[in-house]
């Protein structure tokens, strides 16, 4: 057994060291990276997590709870990689559900690394400039574009004559397409590099049906594992929080200690049940549990963001590099919630349902 596992993909072994240990070895997988990753050397690590793990279990396949606990872990070391990764992931499922095959990449030296473009803020989107079967030639602005410096394909979002929604697999290394420097002045997930991308003319292949992208099951499957990387950043903060509170007695920093780890553990209960739920349901309208372990998490992260900011002060925030952009990056991350848009829509869910919330 231990021979087989040495001469396995270094992503299983990770995965499966994971699953028995408790931790994916994420050291063996940034190795030679100093944390946290900047806009320089993100799209190296990036290339080289893809390099040793190209795949992830698929969300509702039996092992959700394993994909989102490298998601997590993932997060908890480096939000902006964990940001490329899980989209990357994303796609994946992506054309896995719509048994679309992906763009060939043969004789490439370097890994495909897909993002998910699929913001559409008002009078933004991409169009059809014309279209031969499932070929088409896209034209516009994209905004949102995380990784575009060094994606090397995307799918996106994007909308024929008659105003009808398709996604579209965009290779971003072709004449049409610029990424420019506008439209991210955050400076939390900074490294990212989410900005807009001009597409004119630029060739795409169509995936699935119009509509697909929003019909398919696995979209509140993906929606829900986003709650993964909110939780791993959160519990990495709180991990300096009891660190804080092992080196000295302060009845006020062990009350937001108590008050991280109680949401903390509330929310990784629902994750796990969740996934649980996910992969016993697949083919079940995952909205309610999706929007509902997304609550849960985003409440958790605003717990553990406001206990670490009253208990430690400015000091961590002020000279530990790792901490601060965490406490950067995370706020804007979890913006991915739509706060109460999102509440009130799964009130409708549950309202229609007559959830039953007896023990």
């Amino acid at each position: 057994m231990e021979q087989q596992e040495q001469h396995a993909p270094l992503c299983v072994r990770t995965l499966t060291r994971g699953a028995e240990r408790g931790a994916p070895d994420f050291p063996a997988l940034l190795r030679g990276f100093a944390l946290p990753l900047d806009a320089q050397t993100l799209g190296d690590a990036a290339r080289q997590l893809v390099a040793d793990c190209p795949s992830l279990p698929q969300p509702g396949s039996g092992r959700t709870l394993a994909r989102w606990q490298f998601l997590s872990g993932l997060a908890g070391h480096d939000l902006s990689l964990a940001k490329i990764y899980e989209a990357h992931a994303d796609a994946l499922a992506i054309h896995a559900e719509l048994d679309t095959p992906r763009a060939s990449a043969a004789g490439c030296a370097q890994p495909e690394i897909w993002g998910v473009w699929a913001a559409r803020p008002p009078r933004s989107e991409l169009c059809f400039a014309s279209r031969h079967g499932d070929q088409v030639s896209l034209s516009g602005v994209k905004p949102w574009c995380s990784g575009a410096a060094f994606v090397t394909h995307a799918l996106v979002t994007c909308v024929d004559g008659d105003g009808h929604d398709w996604l579209a697999a965009l290779a971003i290394d072709q004449p049409g397409v610029t990424v420019t420097a506008r439209g991210w002045e955050a400076v939390g997930m900074a490294a990212t590099q989410s900005v807009e991308v001009d597409v004119l003319d630029a060739r795409a292949t169509l995936i699935g049906q119009s509509g697909a992208y929003l019909r398919r099951r696995g979209f509140w499957h993906g929606g829900a594992g986003i709650a993964a990387c909110w939780y791993g950043a959160a519990a990495a903060l709180a991990v300096r929080l009891r660190q804080a509170a092992q080196r000295r007695d302060d009845p006020h920093l062990e009350a937001h200690l108590g008050a991280a780890d109680t949401a903390l553990c509330a929310a990784r209960a629902l994750l796990r049940e969740t996934a649980h739920t996910l992969d016993a349901s697949p083919l079940a309208d995952a909205m309610p549990l999706a929007l509902r372990v997304r609550a849960a998490t985003e409440s958790a992260v605003e717990v553990t963001l406001r206990a670490c900011a009253r208990s430690l002060g400015a000091g961590p925030l002020c000279r530990d590099r790792w901490f601060a952009r965490m406490a950067a990056d995370l706020p804007v991350f979890v913006r991915q919630s739509h706060a109460e848009h999102d509440l009130a829509a799964l009130a409708k869910q549950i309202a229609a349902a007559a959830e039953d919330w007896s023990l």
